[in-house]
């Protein structure tokens, strides 16, 4: 069925769809991984997007029910240059194009998707509309036009959990899976609020010794800290950090209470909640294989990140420092306080898709807590 993509500017592209069938419209944004669209498909980051794929083809490992990161497929499009429908891998259990379809995502191919991320990174990231039913450039282009922005929008509201639950899946083992962790030998408590969370994470913070209590978005922080916890953690997520106020509010609660770590958006929102600013970047870093030099110890690690918005340094100069910087625009990949135990990144030490480069923050923050149970700080 024929398909067409239209952005906001006018630049129209033509292509055959997959997956489900109607209208999708998003900002489009692009994505370097060459591996993992599975764990790009079901990021909670993606709610509100269209995803370009850089890498050609896309569908040859088909879809297994271990690579989820997450509920449900929360994007609104996928674009890619090839479908293979012949998938092929030993825990396959169906296609790329049956998983679209069964969460009702569509997908368009056959398109210039190397014109296009080009088109992206030149103009910048900005709203498109897929559709199979209608067809007319003109209309489409009007209809994308008429898209809210994503600067100014709470999408974290839409993909937070409704109730706290707890987790105690620890990382993959090629030999038995996923195992489940005794929470009685896990040391540290920390309470993970929901913004968006991916399951890798949960997992990382298991394997690294942590009972975790995840929270939703808005969970009071009087009722977390009346948990004992020996942390806080702040997960990524969807949209624009400025307009979650509440929630902002709530995260100031902790600070200097109890060690934080914040990952992406969660890192975002620390920057806010210390009186910091945050700005919306041209295109954004999506990927599994961009370069981040941690200052403290002069390594460049290959990391995965999926970020439209940045956070200001500069306006934090009073309270943090720089810890990691992107080696490709310069823009701010890490922070930690100057006096308290709070620190965060913006990219992703989970993984999943992408290389294990960073897990060792995991590791850096039960270091923090442990330091802030014993008075070594």
């Amino acid at each position: 069925m024929k398909a067409v993509l239209a952005l906001a500017d006018g630049r129209i592209f033509e292509g055959k769809s997959f997956g489900a069938t109607g209208e999708a419209t998003g900002e489009v944004v692009f994505n370097t991984s060459m591996t993992g669209y599975q764990e790009v498909l079901t990021d909670p980051s993606y709610k509100g997007q269209m995803v370009t794929m850089t890498y050609t083809q896309m569908g040859n490992t088909g879809i297994n029910p271990e690579d989820i990161e997450s509920r449900q497929l929360y994007l609104s499009g996928f674009i890619v240059k090839e479908y293979l429908d012949c998938h092929s891998n030993w825990r396959a259990t169906m296609s790329l194009d049956a998983y679209l379809k069964e969460n009702g995502v569509i997908g368009i191919q056959g398109l210039d998707t190397r014109a296009l991320t080009r088109h992206l990174r030149d103009c910048g990231a900005q709203n498109g509309i897929i559709s199979t039913i209608d067809l007319d450039h003109r209309q489409l282009v009007e209809k994308a036009r008429g898209i809210p922005s994503m600067a100014g929008l709470d999408l974290a509201s839409g993909v937070t959990c409704g109730a706290p639950y707890q987790w105690s899946e620890g990382l993959w083992d090629l030999a038995s899976g996923y195992p489940q962790v005794d929470r009685d030998k896990l040391k540290y408590k920390v309470v993970a609020y929901d913004f968006g969370i991916k399951l890798n994470i949960l997992r990382c913070l298991v394997s690294a010794g942590c009972d975790v209590t995840v929270v939703p978005a808005t969970f009071p922080a009087e009722e977390a800290l009346a948990m004992n916890p020996d942390g806080i953690f702040l997960s990524n997520g969807p949209g624009d950090p400025e307009p979650m106020t509440a929630v902002i509010e709530n995260i100031r609660k902790f600070v200097g209470k109890v060690p934080m770590f914040g990952i992406c958006l969660g890192h975002q929102l620390l920057g806010l909640a210390l009186g910091g600013n945050t700005l919306k970047l041209k295109f954004g870093n999506h990927g599994s294989n961009l370069p981040v030099m941690d200052l403290s110890t002069r390594r460049v690690e290959i990391t995965a990140q999926n970020h439209g918005f940045s956070v200001d340094i500069v306006s934090l100069a009073h309270a943090c420092e720089l810890a990691h910087e992107n080696l490709n625009d310069q823009t701010v990949e890490g922070m930690r306080h100057k006096t308290l135990p709070v620190f965060s990144v913006q990219h992703h030490p989970e993984a999943s898709p992408g290389p294990h480069d960073s897990h060792y923050l995991f590791g850096r923050f039960v270091q923090l807590m442990d330091n802030f149970k014993t008075g070594n700080l």
